[in-house]
């Protein structure tokens, strides 16, 4: 088989119905490789892009992907990347550095009090 044949041709689309791509990657291709070419191609007129790939969820197939895994061991039944695959971009809303403090000052409270949520 050629080398042509061994990619998957991948389309991302971002919150707003907007795609990225189509782009080509290889089977051996991480879903964090495919966060950082999201991240490099993000359109420059959005705000509120993601800044790393922990910002963004892929989704395919239903699937919310990893990002250790590879394109090879996210093939499923329901998707073998056959043709062009459309994966989902979900961006993480960034959390205030606000809500980080409420949220320890909770826990603190609630660990005083004998009230720890486990």
């Amino acid at each position: 088989m050629s080398g042509a044949q061994e990619q998957f041709e991948i389309k991302f689309r971002l919150p707003d119905g907007t795609d990225i791509g189509p782009r080509r990657f290889p089977p051996a291709s991480t879903v964090a490789t495919l966060k950082e070419t999201i991240i490099a191609q993000w359109p420059k007129d959005k705000e509120k892009g993601p800044r790393t790939v922990n910002d963004l969820k892929l989704i395919n197939a239903g699937k919310i992907l990893e990002n250790n895994k590879t394109l090879s061991e996210c093939k499923s039944p329901i998707c073998d990347f056959s043709g062009m695959t459309t994966m989902h971009v979900v961006v993480r809303a960034p959390t205030s550095s606000k809500q980080s403090d409420k949220r320890a000052a909770k826990k603190a409270k609630d660990f005083r009090c004998g009230c720890a949520i486990m």
